[in-house]
């Protein structure tokens, strides 16, 4: 089983890396770690998103072997708090500028300032500076697995849910306003915690039934004891305990979690072994790693080969969409509706940007056509 990426990222940034990215950014150790703290799993669901076209997974991992060309883990350590750390941050943000796009990088550089208290200036520098530990970690976490892009790609889509978790609320609301996380991952990170909640509950409570059992009967043979605590167990699941009763599972249609930024994907929206709700999470991803990027014309030429091929997979949904059932259409409408304010919100900008209406509003007015298709099915 894959190790949890945010979980390997935290364990490499140790107290005293920290304290030197706040000495160098001449802010409060617990500012820095706030920041941190929030900024690694942001880092790692854009990453994610990137990864969710073809396209974008080669990118990534051609970012990764140029990360690894330029030192291991333990030379960043050797970087950060010595006399190449602002080559490195400005290295870092070279590197998630390309991979995002400027603007993009802009507007979480800002959120991360907004959460965590500080100037955008140093929210973009503590990005640069962690940029290449992300990149070096999952460098590491591929070429240990001998993973190629695809495979890359597979392996941030898993743990989707468990890097929205990690996202600090008050983080993931300016990233949900600026348009980087979906809200809909809100409900990813209730889930989780509602999920560990019950389980922590329920976990104790196998363990008291354990002890008192134990008490009760340890001069009994071990096999005996393992048959009781076993016992005790099934009697807390399936009957009373304190006058209260376990709540019994919702007897509702089995619902999937999607990998992408759109939400939870119901199995009735997949049509020939294709979830269309994973379609579109890749398509939306797409949009959301290009249409920032977009802020002159030779940005806005070298955007709509992938703006074409988001268009394309929307087109590919499009025609599937027409063996839904009347429901599985309207829980699609649902998704698109979701998803678009904020498509439409960076749309509009890249408009509105001098010069650049001309090249993209072709590719963007077809883009919208099918997603107004898409949202009537």
């Amino acid at each position: 089983m894959a190790a949890n990426l945010v979980s390997v990222v935290m364990q490499f940034l140790t107290p005293d890396m920290i304290a030197k990215i706040a000495s160098a950014l001449g802010l409060d150790r617990s500012v820095a770690q706030k920041a941190i703290g929030g900024a690694v799993p942001a880092l790692l669901s854009s990453l994610a998103d990137v990864a969710s076209t073809p396209n974008g997974a080669r990118q990534l991992t051609n970012a990764l072997t140029q990360q690894q060309q330029q030192g291991s883990l333990d030379t960043l350590k050797n970087l950060i708090g010595g006399t190449g750390q602002n080559t490195l941050a400005e290295t870092g943000s070279s590197m998630l500028s390309g991979l995002f796009g400027g603007g993009a990088l802009d507007t979480m550089a800002q959120s991360i300032g907004k959460f965590a208290g500080v100037d955008a200036g140093s929210g973009k520098s503590i990005l640069g500076m962690l940029g290449p530990v992300v990149l070096g970690v999952l460098g590491q976490q591929q070429r240990s697995a001998g993973l190629d892009a695809s495979g890359l790609a597979s392996l941030l889509s898993s743990q989707k849910g468990q890097i929205a978790a990690a996202i600090p609320s008050g983080l993931a609301d300016h990233l949900s306003a600026a348009g980087l996380v979906d809200k809909a991952e809100a409900s990813l990170r209730s889930s989780a915690a509602a999920a560990s909640t019950a389980g922590s509950r329920i976990a104790g409570a196998g363990q008291s039934a354990y002890a008192t059992t134990s008490a009760a009967t340890s001069r009994w043979p071990y096999w005996l004891l393992a048959l009781a605590a076993v016992g005790g167990l099934a009697w807390y699941a399936l009957g009373r305990h304190d006058g209260e009763k376990v709540a019994e599972l919702p007897r509702h249609a089995a619902v999937q979690p999607a990998t992408g930024t759109v939400g939870m994907a119901p199995a009735d929206l997949t049509v020939g072994g294709v979830n269309l709700a994973n379609q579109l999470n890749t398509s939306v991803g797409a949009l959301r790693s290009v249409l920032p990027g977009i802020t002159d014309v030779a940005s806005a030429q070298a955007a709509l080969p992938k703006l074409h091929e988001a268009t394309a997979q929307l087109n590919e949904i499009s025609s599937l969409a027409t063996k839904l059932s009347p429901e599985g259409k309207s829980t699609l409408a649902k998704l698109i509706a979701a998803a678009r304010p904020s498509i439409d919100q960076m749309c509009d900008k890249v408009l509105a940007t001098p010069g650049v209406g001309g090249v993209a509003k072709p590719a963007i007015d077809e883009l919208r056509g099918r997603l107004d298709t898409l949202s009537r099915a």
